[in-house]
Order: structure tokens, then C-alpha cells, then sequence
């Protein structure tokens, strides 16, 4: 009876060094993982992309929208009924259109430069989506170890009962074929 309990704590000892080490593994395969997450690289941005992310900014909104249609109509509504001393920019609008053109001509590459930069933004925050996905998938592993390592041990534990009852079994078959003999003598 006493080496059974030894070895019952033995076993129970030895379950728990296997779920310990499960975990400790476990630690160690998410430490960069985690070390990732909590501190990303920094990004450095020069001026240039600062005044680019601005530009994109005002440029794509609806604020710039209204303010250059206001300007426009202003331009076009001073240039035609002003005083002729006054007009700088006669009926064609050359010079507006010259200025569109300009504007135009300098707000597309800034924009592409800061949609590069946003790009670039959404492939790092992406990178980090994957490493919180890993990290969620070492977790599962872990837990599908100890699971194993729990029913194992389960099963162990089943086949010994099973075991012992099969023998105490055997023990009061030996028992009542004895009664048995006693009565038949």
C-alpha cells in the first residue's frame, strides 16, 4: 500500500514537470513574438514625408474640395465682372488654368509619396497581425500538449483501476472458490 502511494506521488510528480516543461517551451517560443509586439521598431520620417502625409491629408478632403471651388468660382466671378483695369486673368482663364495645372502636377506625386508611406504603414501593421496570429497558434499548440499529457495521464490512471480492480477481482474469485471447496467438503 505504501509503494502504491509513493508511486501515485511519483506519477503525479512527474505529470507536473511534464506540464511545467510544456509551458516553459511554450514562454520561450513567444518571448520574440512578444518582444515584437510590445516594441516595434521606430519609424523615422524624414520632412519631406511629414509635408507629404499633410499635403494628402488636406488634399483628399472635402474641406480642400470646397475651398478650391470657392476660390475658383471667386476667380472666374472677379475676372468677369470686375472693372478692365482690374482683371488679371481674362475669359479663357489662362492663367487659372495654368495654376490648375500646376497644382495638379505637384499634388499627384506628394500624394503617391504619402500613399507609399501608408502602404508601408498597412505591410507593418500587417506583419504584426501575423505575429499576434503566431503567437495565438503557440498558445493553441500549448494547450493541445497539456490536453495530451492530461489524457495520457487519464488513460494511465483508467488502465491501473482497471487493473487493481481486475485483480481484487481474481482475489474474491479465489475467495468464493474456496468457500466453495470448504462447503462441498
Amino acid at each position: 500500500m505504501q509503494t502504491q502511494v509513493e508511486q501515485f506521488l511519483k506519477d503525479e510528480s512527474d505529470h507536473i514537470a511534464k506540464l511545467h516543461l510544456i509551458v516553459q517551451r511554450t514562454i520561450e517560443e513567444e518571448k520574440l513574438v512578444i518582444e515584437n509586439l510590445l516594441h516595434p521598431p521606430k519609424e523615422i520620417i524624414s520632412p519631406g514625408e511629414k509635408i507629404s502625409d499633410k499635403v494628402a491629408l488636406f488634399g483628399g478632403s472635402w474641406k480642400f474640395i470646397i475651398l478650391f471651388g470657392i476660390i475658383l468660382v471667386a476667380w472666374i466671378l472677379f475676372n468677369v465682372f470686375a472693372p478692365k483695369r482690374s482683371i488679371f486673368d481674362a475669359y479663357p482663364f489662362i492663367l487659372m488654368n495654368l495654376v490648375l495645372s500646376t497644382i495638379a502636377a505637384l499634388q499627384a506625386p506628394v500624394i503617391l509619396m504619402s500613399q507609399n508611406r501608408q502602404e508601408e504603414k498597412d505591410r507593418i501593421r500587417s506583419e504584426n497581425d501575423y505575429l499576434i496570429n503566431l503567437k495565438a497558434e503557440m498558445q493553441i499548440r500549448s494547450l493541445h500538449q497539456k490536453m495530451d499529457v492530461l489524457i495520457e495521464d487519464q488513460i494511465k490512471t483508467l488502465y491501473e483501476t482497471q487493473a487493481r480492480q481486475f485483480e481484487m477481482l481474481e482475489e474474491i474469485n479465489r475467495k468464493l472458490d474456496k468457500l466453495q471447496g470448504k462447503e462441498n467438503n
